[in-house]
C-alpha cells in the first residue's frame, strides 16, 4: 500500500464504492479505507434491497415510467419541503443514468419483490440484495486497481485552510500510519450507532433505540470534518427511523426486523392508546415516520394490533406475532391494561365505516368520530386470534451531515467550497432529506453523489 494517492475514500458502502470506481475510471489512483472488518464491510448497504431512480418508460424490471417531476413531488411530500431543491433536482436528474451505470459496474437487477411496499414501478431491486450489490462493486473496484484497507480506523484528518492534506490511520496489526492524498471523499455514514451522541439530542430515550444497521457508523469522520470547519447541514434529531420488532438485536438486525403491518391494524402505546393515523398515506411514503412516532411514546415502545384476517397481507418478519384468543389474553401477554385495550379496540371498531378495501390505493375504508382517525384501510379487529407485534424505534441513519454543492464538494462554515474535499452518501444526506424518507432514496443519494464525488475528486487530482 502506497502512502500517497490521488483520491482517498473513507467509508466502505455503496457511496464509497461508487466514488472509488468513478475516480478510478477518471484516471486517479484510489485507496478505500473501510473501518469495519472485511466480513462486515459495506455499512448499511448490506441491509438494502432497492434504489429509487427516475426513468421515462417501463423496463424489464420496472412496470412503468417514474418521471423526474413525480420523483420531485414525492420527495417534496415526504420532506415537507425541507430539502435543497437545486441539489435534490440535480440528484433526481442524475439518477436516470445511474440505472445503467450501476449495471456497468457489475450490479444486477431483479423484478420487484411483493409485500406492502408496492414499489414495482418506482424502485429497482438488487439481485441478491445489498450484499450481492456490494460484492459486485468491490470486485469491480479491485479489478480496476482500487486499493482497499479493512479495519482501518481514521483517527485524525489533517486539513488546512479548507484543503485536505492527510489522514492518520490506526490498524490492528500494522499500527499507525499517515496517508496523503490529493483529494478526499468522505463517505463514512452518519452517527446512528453512537448512542452517547444520540443522547445529546434525545436524552435517555436513546437507550431504547435499536440500530437497524452497522455498529461501525459512529460519526467519527463527520465529527472531525465539522470540528475542522466544514459547514453542517440538517437537524441532528432527524433520521431515517422505522418501527422494528422490539425483540431485535441492538445492532445489525437489518430489514427482516422491520414491520410492514401498520396499515392493516392499529398501533397503541404502553397505555393501550392509539396515537397516530395508521392509514395516512401509501406505506412506502409513510413507513419511515413510525420510528420517530414510537420514539415519542412513553418508554419508546408500541404495539401493532391486528386480527387473523390479515396475517397473509404483509411480508412476515423474523419474529412471530404474539397471539391471544381474546383481547384480554393478548393484553396480558403484552403486559398492557386489558380494560384499556378492550376499550380502544371497541371504540375503533365502532368508528369503522363500510368501504372497499385496497391497500395499494388510498381507499375509502375510514373511521368517523374518533381521534386520531384512520383515514384509509380501516377494518374492524374482531376475528380471533388477536395478534400483536411489539415495536421500538429502529434507526437506519441520521441526517446531520456536511453541506455540499452540485459537485459533491463540501462547503466550509463561511460558505466557500473546500479545495479538495467531497462527500457522498449518508454523511451528506441531510442536504436532500431535511426530514422524512421514501423507500430506496438513501441508495440513490449514495450512488448519485458517490459517482459525482469520485469524478470531481479525480478531476481535481489530474489538475
Amino acid at each position: 500500500m502506497s502512502s500517497k494517492y490521488d483520491v482517498l475514500v473513507i467509508g466502505g458502502g455503496n457511496a464509497a464504492l461508487c466514488a472509488a470506481i468513478s475516480a478510478r475510471r477518471g484516471g486517479a489512483s484510489v485507496l478505500v479505507l473501510e473501518g469495519a472488518p472485511k466480513f462486515y464491510r459495506g455499512g448499511n448497504t448490506r441491509h438494502t434491497r432497492n434504489m429509487r431512480c427516475a426513468h421515462d418508460a417501463a423496463t424489464e424490471i420496472l412496470t412503468g415510467p417514474y418521471t423526474e417531476e413525480e420523483f420531485w413531488e414525492d420527495l417534496l411530500r415526504v420532506t415537507g419541503g425541507q430539502t435543497d431543491e437545486v441539489l435534490a433536482r440535480h440528484m433526481i436528474s442524475e439518477s436516470k443514468d445511474i440505472l445503467n451505470w450501476i449495471v456497468e459496474q457489475g450490479v444486477r437487477w431483479q423484478p420487484s419483490l411483493g409485500g406492502t411496499l408496492s414499489l414495482g414501478r418506482t424502485n429497482s431491486f438488487f439481485l441478491g440484495g445489498g450484499r450481492a450489490m456490494l460484492n459486485a462493486l468491490y470486485l469491480t473496484a479491485e479489478r480496476l486497481g482500487v486499493d482497499v484497507e479493512y479495519d482501518a480506523e481514521v483517527t485524525d484528518l489533517v486539513i488546512e485552510d479548507g484543503m485536505f492534506l492527510a489522514a492518520r490511520l490506526k490498524r490492528p496489526i500494522r499500527g499507525e500510519t499517515e496517508i496523503r492524498a490529493t483529494a478526499l471523499v468522505a463517505a463514512a455514514g452518519g452517527f446512528e450507532a453512537n448512542i452517547e451522541w444520540l443522547k445529546q439530542y434525545w436524552g435517555e430515550a436513546a437507550d431504547n433505540f435499536l440500530i437497524r444497521g452497522t455498529p461501525y457508523n459512529r460519526g467519527s469522520i463527520l465529527k472531525m470534518l465539522l470540528d475542522k470547519g466544514v459547514q453542517e447541514v440538517g437537524d441532528p434529531t432527524q433520521c431515517h427511523a422505522v418501527a422494528i420488532d422490539a425483540r431485535a438485536p441492538k445492532f445489525d438486525g437489518g430489514i427482516i426486523t422491520r414491520h410492514d403491518s401498520v396499515v392493516f391494524g392499529i398501533v397503541v402505546n404502553k397505555h393501550a392508546q392509539r396515537f397516530y393515523d395508521e392509514g395516512e398515506d401509501i406505506w412506502p411514503k409513510r413507513y419511515a415516520i413510525w420510528g420517530r412516532l414510537v420514539a415519542a411514546q412513553p418508554d419508546q415502545i408500541a404495539y401493532i394490533i391486528f386480527d387473523s384476517t390479515v396475517v397473509t397481507s404483509f411480508m412476515p418478519t423474523l419474529f412471530p406475532p404474539i397471539a391471544g384468543q381474546t383481547v384480554a389474553e393478548l393484553a396480558g401477554k403484552l403486559e398492557l391494561d386489558p380494560i384499556a385495550l378492550e376499550k380502544t379496540i371497541t371504540e375503533f371498531n365502532a368508528a369503522v365505516r363500510p368501504g372497499t378495501f385496497d391497500h395499494t390505493i388510498l381507499d375509502d375504508c375510514v373511521t368517523e368520530g374518533i381521534s386520531p382517525p384512520k383515514t384509509h384501510w380501516a377494518r374492524k379487529i374482531e376475528t380471533p386470534p388477536y395478534l400483536a407485534y411489539p415495536v421500538r424505534p429502529g434507526i437506519t441513519f441520521t441526517y446531520l451531515g456536511t453541506r455540499v454543492n452540485k459537485e459533491a464538494r463540501m462547503l466550509m462554515a463561511d460558505g466557500k467550497p473546500t479545495g479538495n474535499m467531497f462527500a457522498a452518501g449518508e454523511i451528506m444526506a441531510g442536504n436532500v432529506l431535511g426530514k422524512g424518507y421514501a423507500a430506496g432514496m438513501g441508495m440513490t443519494i449514495g450512488s448519485v453523489f458517490g459517482r459525482i464525488a469520485g469524478r470531481e475528486a479525480a478531476k481535481h487530482a489530474r489538475n
